[in-house]
Formats: structure tokens, C-alpha cells, sequence
């Protein structure tokens, strides 16, 4: 009988298809667990699950240890492992902004911005947008709410631009309501942008070895196959979204390199999310990578 691994996700999307991919791929059960996951309500956060032990492993941010470290405190867990490397935002024009081809980052200044104002989304696309040569705090960005709340309310003639991750951008694009006109991910150094968590306990496991062997198998996976058969295998997951919006998202995300062959979350990459959140006043100071960061369990 399978060994049951918890897992639960922060926000769902594509751009974390490296840990869809390894429950939905058979490598788990390739190393005797079963996957239960689900998506974090609002109610208990994903790293309150791994602390009460309701969760083994949980999608998070490097970033989600600042704070403790801001207060200086220990953090109670520890980021194992990448999911991406890269911001995998999109901004979606509606048509008639995007139709001339002529939407250029200075166009944000010329309408309204739907952009997601969680706390990493934010900071990140500040920080594109300085690199951009652009000022954010110069635009009519309103908060809008959740990601789900966001795209209600452009579908409802809200807005000239909105700020999601894929696939929703592409869905959108795919239902004539708008066009991809611009990834922010294109616009930010390589980072530690979204991240594996668990507890310094659990990371001592016999479970934390399988699972990690099952993660890198999934990823390399990703990583080599076409994103048609990408997007077959997590389509029952995206159940109102065309296959044709979501294999394109897959495919821009491989190209992008958000998936690189490597789980281990870099130095180099830490350091430039610190620079984000440095960037977006979030933070005071630089924290040191090891007070957030582990090593991957040993396989």
C-alpha cells in the first residue's frame, strides 16, 4: 500500500506544473507514495499546515521567510527545492490595445492595470517595471482582488491590461478577450521565485528521499517533453481551459527557463529575490540564504 504524501499549493496554475507533473506523472507511485493535495484556503496558510503537520511538502516562496527573519526569528521551515526560476506572469492586453502591435511597457502609463497585488507578485512586477524603465508607482494599478476576482472583473469591462500567470492569460487570449502582450518574466534576472517547503524534521525522512527522487525524475520529464503531452497529462486539472491555451503556456515556460534541470535553489538565485523585495521596500536588510534555505534530501 502506497505511503500517502501530503501536498498543498499556495495558488494553482501551469506555472507550477514540476510538482503537478510529479503527482499526476506516476512518479510517486514509482517510489511507493500517493499524492493528497489540495489548494490552501484562506483560512490556514500552506505554512501552517506544515507546521501542524497537516502537510508534508508545500508550494511557497523563498520570500515567505523574510518576515521572520525581518523580526528576528527563526523560521519553523525550510525552502528544499525550485519550482521556477523565473517570474511567470504575462500582462494581457484587451484588443483593441493590443491589435496595432504597438504595446510597449510606457503604454501601462495610458490605461488601467489589473494587477495582482499578493505580496511576491507585486514586488516582482515592480521590479520589471523598474527594469523596464518604467515607474509603477506612476500607474493606475488598483488592487483587484484575488487572481479569480481579477479576471471576473476584466471579462466583466474592467480594466485595459491584466497582470496573471498562465494559463488564464492565454484562455483569455484564446477566447478573443485579449492578447498576451508582454511576459514579466522576460524582464527579471533568473530569481528563487516559487519554491518547495517543508518542516527540518520531515526533510530527515525516509518520505523526503522518495519524494525528492520522484520530484527530479518529474522534472527532467517537463523539462524533454513536448508541452502537447504536457498539457494532456494536467488537462484534467485545468478543466475550462482550451488544450491549445494550455499547451502554449507550457511551451512559453520551457522556453522561458522557468524548469531548469536543477532543483537546488541557487546563492545567486536567492540573492536577486532578495534584491527584488530589497527593491519593493519589503525588506530592511539582506537576509542570510541559509536561515531560509536547505539543501534537496539526499536520494
Amino acid at each position: 500500500m502506497p505511503e500517502t504524501i501530503a501536498i498543498q499549493f499556495t495558488r494553482f496554475s501551469a506555472f507550477y506544473s514540476p510538482l503537478i507533473a510529479t503527482i499526476l506523472g506516476g512518479f510517486l507511485e514509482e517510489e511507493g507514495l500517493r499524492a493528497d493535495h489540495k489548494v490552501a484556503t484562506p483560512d490556514k496558510s500552506p505554512i501552517k499546515a506544515l507546521v501542524e503537520g497537516s502537510a508534508h511538502v508545500v508550494q511557497s516562496a523563498v520570500s515567505q521567510g523574510f518576515a521572520a527573519c525581518e523580526r528576528g526569528e527563526p523560521n519553523a521551515v525550510r525552502h528544499f527545492a525550485q519550482i521556477n526560476e523565473k517570474d511567470g506572469f504575462f500582462l494581457l492586453a484587451r484588443a483593441a490595445e493590443a491589435d496595432d502591435g504597438a504595446f510597449t511597457w510606457d503604454s501601462l502609463t495610458r490605461g488601467r492595470l489589473l494587477a495582482d497585488h499578493a505580496g511576491q507578485p507585486l514586488a516582482m512586477f515592480q521590479y520589471a517595471c523598474k527594469q523596464r524603465g518604467l515607474d509603477f508607482a506612476a500607474l493606475d494599478a488598483p488592487a483587484a482582488g484575488s487572481p479569480e476576482e481579477m479576471e471576473a472583473a476584466f471579462r466583466a469591462g474592467e480594466g485595459d491590461v491584466i497582470h496573471l500567470q498562465g494559463p488564464a492569460p492565454q484562455q483569455l487570449e484564446a477566447e478573443g478577450l485579449g492578447r498576451v502582450v508582454a511576459s514579466v518574466g522576460e524582464a527579471i534576472p533568473t530569481c528563487a521565485f516559487s519554491s518547495l517547503a517543508a518542516t527540518p524534521g520531515w526533510l530527515q525522512s525516509d518520505m523526503a528521499g522518495a519524494f525528492t527522487r520522484a520530484y527530479r525524475k518529474a522534472r527532467r520529464w517537463l523539462i524533454e517533453t513536448p508541452a502537447a503531452e504536457v498539457a494532456a497529462l494536467e488537462q484534467p486539472l485545468f478543466p475550462d481551459v482550451a488544450p491549445e491555451a494550455l499547451a502554449r503556456t507550457i511551451a512559453f515556460y520551457q522556453g522561458l527557463g522557468c524548469w531548469t534541470p536543477h532543483i537546488e535553489i541557487t546563492p545567486e538565485a536567492f540573492a536577486v529575490s532578495v534584491d527584488v523585495f530589497l527593491a519593493a521596500g519589503r525588506i530592511t536588510r539582506r537576509h542570510p540564504y541559509d536561515a531560509i534555505v536547505a539543501s534537496p534530501p539526499a536520494a
